[in-house]
Formats: structure tokens, sequence, C-alpha cells
């Protein structure tokens, strides 16, 4: 009974220790050398993920700003300028919402703004949080995975005639493409995951980004890493398809891979959000150990001529020459 009740409180502790680390820290409110200001600077940070002097971009066409406290008068703002975070007011009365920012872009244009109205109509003013917002655009996803199919359509068609290389049927002599592809399915896995258990997160990160995953949450930190993974896996994988292809076999090759990815990509943040999509990951990654070991057992021919790495013998694809 003991034991039980033991291997309960690790289990425990454990769930929590998972939790807090996907979590920013709570800022410490209490110390003495903090100002009013800076209190309530970084308790809207933490509350809000932004603050005041934040600086923000337009993103809508156009955005109109109250000018308090005379009624019915707007600063308007066009897409493209720039924006600060001046001050916070909370309206608890307030119907539509009771938080109220505002905004200045010069001494003359300032105005006021409902919070969730600046969250649908700015973005933060960085290169990685534009990065995001492009990204999360319905309309770009849709035409992504619309062109994705159709170039493995065509890739498709073109493999059947031609016989040509492709990274889940007649795939090079190399585990990095596989790799790769593996490496996107569990990006996105993780996104999808930290949208779904952890939102305010992401949502803190999209406000305060960073490439570093030294100074984030652990569910962050596992999310950048693997895309330094896949920055690194792609480098590796353009080295070893143009050195084992020719340069017009190889551009279709790795069309066919980038069209892969965005499918996998794609595919596991759809089945993830369903809960699906973990044992298809799980899946993934079996097949991917049983092609890396089959790797080690396949047999492999190095041609006399050039040296090229040969999947059987016969004509050596890089220089023509007849390998027996």
């Amino acid at each position: 009974m003991e034991t039980k009740r033991s291997n309960f409180i690790y289990l425990l502790l454990t769930l929590l220790l998972s939790l807090s680390a996907c979590h920013y820290p709570h800022p410490d409110l209490a110390d003495e050398s903090l100002t009013k200001n800076m209190r309530d600077s970084l308790k809207y940070l933490y509350e809000h993920h932004y603050t005041c002097n934040t600086n923000l971009l337009v993103q809508a066409d156009s955005v109109d700003l109250e000018a308090w406290p005379v009624k019915k008068r707007y600063a308007r703002l066009y897409k493209g300028e720039r924006v600060v975070v001046a001050e916070f007011a909370i309206y608890p009365t307030d119907s539509v919402d009771s938080v109220w920012v505002k905004l200045a872009h010069s001494e003359q244009v300032q105005g006021w703004i409902h919070e969730h109205d600046l969250i649908r109509d700015f973005v933060p003013d960085d290169s990685i949080s534009e990065a995001i917002y492009l990204f999360s655009d319905t309309h770009l996803s849709y035409f992504i995975i619309v062109f994705a199919l159709c170039v493995v359509v065509w890739l498709v068609r073109a493999f059947r005639r031609k016989e040509l290389q492709s990274v889940f049927f007649n795939d090079i002599d190399s585990v990095y493409p596989l790799l790769l592809c593996l490496l996107v399915s569990t990006s996105a896995t993780i996104y999808e995951s930290i949208q779904i258990f952890v939102p305010e997160t992401w949502q803190h990160y999209y406000y305060n980004p960073t490439l570093s995953p030294l100074k984030v949450p652990f569910i962050l930190a596992l999310f950048l890493t693997c895309l330094w993974m896949v920055a690194v896996v792609l480098l590796a994988v353009i080295d070893v398809v143009f050195r084992q292809l020719s340069i017009a076999s190889a551009l279709s090759y790795l069309l066919g891979l980038a069209s892969a990815c965005i499918v996998c990509y794609f595919f596991f943040i759809e089945t993830t959000r369903f809960y699906v999509g973990y044992a298809f990951l799980t899946a993934f990654i079996l097949f991917f150990i049983y092609r890396v070991g089959r790797s080690f057992t396949r047999p492999r021919y190095r041609c006399g001529r050039c040296g090229g790495i040969l999947r059987q013998k016969g004509i050596c694809p890089h220089c023509g020459a007849v390998n027996e």
C-alpha cells in the first residue's frame, strides 16, 4: 500500500513539473526595488503577453484609434505603420472588451483601441513574429497545401514514366531525407500540442520571440530545437542529394521532398487536433528506426571510375560507367 502511494506521489510530482515546464515563470512582483510603473508593466507582460513600449505593426488595411476624451474623434492608421503601446486602461462595465490600450504613432497621432481589436489587427514589430503571423494565415495555408498536392501528383506521374527517385518510394541511399520529414512532422505535432494545451505560452512567445531554445519553457525549447535540427538536416540533404544524383534528378527529388514535408506538416497539424497524431508520429518513428536498421544491412557499391555510391551493380548514374 505504501509503495502504491509513493508511486502516485512521484507520478503527481512528475506531472506538475512537466506542466510547469510549459509556462513562463511568474514575475516577482514583491521585489521592493520595483517601482509601481515597473510592477504594473511586469503584470501586464505576464497577463497580456505585451506591455508598455511594445512595438507593433499594423496588419489590417486601416485601423481607427479613438481619441479620448473627445468622443467620436478618431485617428486612422494604415497597413505597415508602426505604433508603440503607451498605456492601459480597464473598464469592467464595458460590454465589448474591458481592456483598452493606448497606441502612439507620433505625438499628433495617438488613440485608444480594444485589446481584442489590437490582437486581430496588429502584429509585433519583429521579423520572427511577422513570420509566425504569415504562416498562421489560413488562406496561405490552403494555398501551400494545394500547391504541394499538385506537385506530388505531377511528380508521381513523372516517377512512373522515368522511374525517378523520391523520399518514400525508390529513395536515395541516405536516411537524411526521411529524417527531415520526421523532424518536420515532430515540429508540427509539438506546435499543435502547444496550441491545444498551453496556448497562452505560444501567445507570450509570439509577442516575445527568440530563436534560442535556452530562454523559453521546455516545450518551446523542444519546438525550437526541432526547427534548428530541420535547418541542419536540410543542408545535409542538399549535399547528399547532389552527390548521388544528376542536377536535373536532384532538383526533381528536392521538389518532391519539399512537397512531402509540406504534406507531413499539415497532416500532423490536423491529426494532432484529434489526438491521433501522436499515434501516427509513433508509427513514423518506428518506421524511421526500421529504415535506419535496414540501411546498415543493405549492400553498398561504389563506381570503379568516379567512386559514386550505387544501389546496385550496373550503369553508374553519375558518370555512365558500367560496373559488373
